[in-house]
This record gives structure tokens, sequence and C-alpha cells, in this order.
């Protein structure tokens, strides 16, 4: 029973647990301020003054996620009650992971002979204590659901996407590169004209200057914004889905059931 109570305290809290309930507050609480932690350490000037406070908030937060990830670890069975293999497939689950990539940089260190250089990229996996919040967070754990969803839809979006890119960057190479061959030199480095276009984020440092390339180049930027459009149509179609299933929505009569 004890081994059950621990697993239902460190889990999402069910209405009126409130030891379940408190843990979840401190654990949001502790993300947040070591988000805050990390960004305020960008700043040299801060983070030279403070190193020592940095380094102990960094010591006791991974302490604190540490024992919540062995707990959980532990609890595993609670959540796969019909796996024989609970423990390994906790470990193995994206939740999991996403535990262990935001613990593991302070680790490795002491484990590893890592380049000081490569550790101050290694860093940047703290960022990931963020995702953590989604374990709290009935909004994103809708959007996970979707994502889980519409996988297959959007993965088949991604895939026809970058199709599309290799063509237009193939053909915008083979018409602009005569006029402009410091510019597109080859078809990969041309690329980067074909995602700026098909995003809408272009920047104004690559550009068709010959007629046929404006002309492709109008042609090409139709289809892919609609393309872009399709992953943002399908999330939101999911995302609708789960509300209703939430809100019990009668499919006949429209109307959120009591």
């Amino acid at each position: 029973m004890f081994k059950k109570r621990i697993f239902e305290i460190i889990e999402k809290a069910q209405e009126g647990d409130i030891p379940s309930t408190i843990f979840d507050i401190a654990i949001i609480i502790l993300i947040i301020l070591n988000i805050i932690a990390v960004t305020a350490a960008s700043f040299d000037a801060f983070a030279n003054s403070h190193l020592l406070l940095l380094h102990r908030f960094e010591v006791v937060s991974i302490i604190i996620f540490s024992i919540e990830y062995l707990l959980r670890v532990w609890t595993a069975e609670y959540k796969f009650p019909n796996s024989k293999i609970p423990n390994i497939r906790f470990v193995f689950s994206a939740g999991a992971i996403i535990d262990l990539a935001a613990i593991l940089p302070f680790y490795l260190p002491f484990v590893t002979g890592l380049d000081l250089r490569f550790l101050r990229v290694l860093r940047l996996l703290r960022m990931f204590r963020i995702f953590r919040l989604g374990r709290y967070s009935e909004a994103m754990a809708i959007i996970g659901k979707v994502l889980k969803k519409e996988k297959e839809k959007l993965i088949t979006t991604i895939i026809l996407t970058v199709i599309m890119i290799f063509v237009a960057s193939t053909i915008m190479y083979y018409v602009e590169s005569p006029a402009q061959p410091e510019v597109f030199k080859n078809i990969i480095e041309t690329t980067w004209w074909s995602i700026a276009t098909f995003t809408t984020i272009w920047l104004g440092d690559v550009y068709p200057i010959t007629i046929a390339g404006k002309i492709c180049g109008g042609i090409i930027s139709l289809p892919g914004i609609m393309l872009i459009a399709l992953p943002s149509g399908i999330i939101c179609s999911g995302f609708m889905d789960e509300l209703n299933k939430e809100k019990k929505i009668c499919p006949h009569c429209g109307k959120e059931i009591e």
C-alpha cells in the first residue's frame, strides 16, 4: 500500500488528493525556477556574481529530480499494470526519457572525461525540464494525445514537404545557378531558399533574379504555403476532437452533456 500511495502522490493529482496536489505544485514551481536559472546563467555578469548560488540551486534541483525519477521507476508497475517488465517500459517511455535528459547533463561530467567546451553545449539539455510541465498540465497532455493520434498524418505531411522542398531546390538550382553561381552553388545550398519560401520566413538574402527563376519561385510558393498549412489543420482538428471528448459533446445536437 505504501508503494501504491507513493505512485499516487507523484502522479498527476486526483481531485481531493492534497499531498499529490502539493507535490505537483512544488515540482511545477521547481521546474519554472530552473528555467529562470538557466536563462539567468546566460548573462555573464549575473552568472559570475551568483555562481555559487546557481550551483547550489542546481545541486538541490538535481537531487529532487533524481529522487522523483527513481520513485517513478520503482512504482512503474502501477503505471503499466499489464506489462511484464514495467520498469524497463517506463525507462523507455517518452516522459522518462525527458526526465532523464533533464538530469543527465549534471552527472555526465563525473562519469566521462568530456571536453569542457562540449559541456557548455550539453548544459542546454537542462532546458528539457520545461517539457516535464506537460505531465501536470491538462492542455499540454491534450496536445500530446493529439500528436500521438495524428502522427501518421503528420509524418505523411512532413515526408511530402521534404520531397517538395527537394524538387523545388532542384528546379531553382538549374534555373538560377547560371545567373547566380555564388548564391545557388548546388542543390543542397539552394535548399535554404526552398525552406524560407515554403515556410514564408523569407529573409531576402537569397532570391531569384531571372525572369524564369521568379516565375518558378511564384509557382513553387503557392503549393508550398498550402502544404505548410496542412499540419496546422490536422493538429487543430485533432485538438477539437479531444476537447469534445473531454467535454462529452453530443454528436447529434452538438450540445455539452451534463
